[in-house]
């Protein structure tokens, strides 16, 4: 495959006038507005002496200029590696030193800190309303630029992973890793140039970035580009789209508001959920609101997508669907490697054309992280009988009490059914006598519920004893990543300190 960016524009519209974003100002971005705008991001990197194969490291808030920068980068055949906007400076210092940077872009306000932090460091600023340094120059750039030809497994980014087990990684993407995964999803999914968008996810991570972008480009369609998510405004903006894709706390916000019903989302094509696990009881309670039964899908910092219910058949509430085509789904021992028949519970490992080239600069960890050609990914599921892949937790998630595994994904199942309930989240903490006990973090759907005794009584017939909650711990809202995820270690430190069983 040819330079990402020129595999995508061979299926833009003809029509260069034609949408292709709508801003939060009411301004319109054409596909030709795109177009001159990536050249000039182009040009301008190329000014700042950025060659190919350079890496383009980005810490800005949301905005169009960044989607421009995002694919000038490409057809200047660097390496975009964006940061989530959270990190703090002490964090940065680590990415600068192992990515070595050729740019970083900040946001003008933090651009001193930025400047601070390595020797040399080239910093250029790019704000949300085409404010900045790098805006500046791109504006006094070319719009004409020829897009450097790149190689099947010359990379287009680098992404670094939660690093929730330690530093973060840089997933090394190919040009033709998110080629596959962005022509993949548009069939799968059916976007075509009719399609409408509505993009509220963030765009340092693949969701926003390599999901939601590059799907919208390789349909030729168009998207409505909101700069985070508000409930509210989405919900002005649903009138307009057909496609939304959103995290699974996009979708319990929508719940949250009254108004939100088969009248607003009749007309929606498609819902789509990831970048977390999608409850069974919010998948039930979205159908009965709107009638749209969300497509939950799976996918990974290292591979994009893996997997997705299917377009047409049964999306099964629970499930992560059917492997994508051309993936290769296998669910092996954890420890010894070798295959587990369908129902048995084990990791996760994938092959395919979407799987990463390794982590940046660590060949010892990548070498440790594939098994016979297939990248482990650490998580728990199994695949049924019809084919659909479960999820039931992270391998580093597994809770081992008394000698007993339990998977957190099945006790916060069986929670979440539960009238009383809104949210929940399962650790496992220290326990002196059990090696681990398990304790669960509950958000209760009316504010104020917190008799542990009623919970506790209701799991009785759901649950083998050695599976229950031996404690319940009740939360206004369990703290969660900008991608919706919920962050274990923070509840795992949280009760271990809190509380003796």
């Amino acid at each position: 495959m040819p330079n990402l960016f020129e595999t995508l524009s061979a299926h833009f519209p003809a029509d260069r006038a034609r949408p292709f974003a709508w801003l939060e100002t009411g301004a319109l971005v054409t596909y030709g507005d795109m177009i001159a705008g990536s050249a000039r991001y182009a040009n301008a990197l190329a000014a700042l002496g950025v060659t190919p194969g350079d890496r383009v490291m980005v810490q800005t808030p949301k905005s169009i200029e960044m989607l421009m920068l995002y694919l000038g980068s490409l057809r200047a055949g660097a390496i975009f590696v964006p940061l989530n906007t959270a990190y703090t400076a002490g964090e940065l210092a680590y990415f600068i030193e192992d990515a070595q940077p050729a740019l970083f872009v900040s946001d003008p306000a933090r651009r001193e800190a930025v400047a601070g932090l390595a020797a040399d460091l080239k910093v250029e600023t790019l704000g949300t309303a085409g404010e900045g340094t790098l805006a500046a120059l791109a504006a006094r750039m070319p719009e004409g630029w020829t897009t450097v030809p790149r190689a099947d497994d010359d990379l287009a980014a680098i992404l670094y992973t939660s690093g929730t087990t330690g530093r973060s990684k840089g997933a090394m993407l190919s040009h033709a890793n998110l080629a596959s995964n962005a022509l993949v999803l548009k069939d799968h999914w059916r976007f075509t140039g009719a399609d409408v968008l509505l993009h509220a996810l963030p765009i340092f991570h693949t969701h926003g970035l390599f999901v939601a972008t590059n799907v919208t480009l390789a349909a030729g369609a168009a998207m409505i580009f909101q700069e985070k998510f508000e409930a509210r405004a989405v919900m002005a903006a649903l009138p307009r789209a057909s496609v939304m894709m959103g995290v699974p706390t996009f979708y319990i916000r929508l719940l949250g508001e009254p108004d939100f019903d088969r009248a607003l989302t009749g007309h929606m094509r498609l819902f789509i959920s990831g970048s977390a696990p999608l409850s069974a009881e919010i998948h039930r309670e979205f159908a009965a609101r709107t009638g749209h039964a969300i497509l939950e899908r799976y996918g990974m910092t290292e591979t994009s997508m893996n997997t997705s219910n299917p377009y047409e058949g049964d999306r099964i509430a629970g499930t992560v669907g059917l492997p994508l085509p051309g993936v290769d789904i296998r669910i092996a021992d954890p420890e010894t490697g070798a295959p587990l028949p369908r129902g048995e519970v084990g990791v996760i490992e994938i092959a395919g054309p979407n799987v990463f080239k390794g982590y940046w600069r660590k060949p010892e960890k990548t070498a440790e992280e594939f098994r016979d050609g297939h990248f482990i990914s650490g998580d728990l599921g199994f695949i049924d009988e019809r084919g659909y892949v479960s999820i039931v937790g992270r391998a580093k998630d597994l809770i081992i009490a008394g000698g007993y595994n339990i998977y957190p994904a099945e006790v916060e199942a069986a929670l979440d059914e539960l009238p009383q309930v809104h949210e929940s989240a399962v650790v496992g903490v220290p326990h002196p006598d059990l090696g681990e006990g398990v304790v669960a973090a509950v958000v209760p759907r009316e504010p104020g519920f917190a008799d542990e005794a009623a919970l506790h009584a209701a799991l009785s017939d759901r649950l083998a004893r050695f599976k229950q909650p031996r404690r319940i711990m009740f939360m206004a809202e369990l703290p969660k990543n900008t991608m919706g995820k919920v962050q274990k270690a923070v509840l795992r430190e949280m009760f271990g300190k809190s509380f003796s069983f």
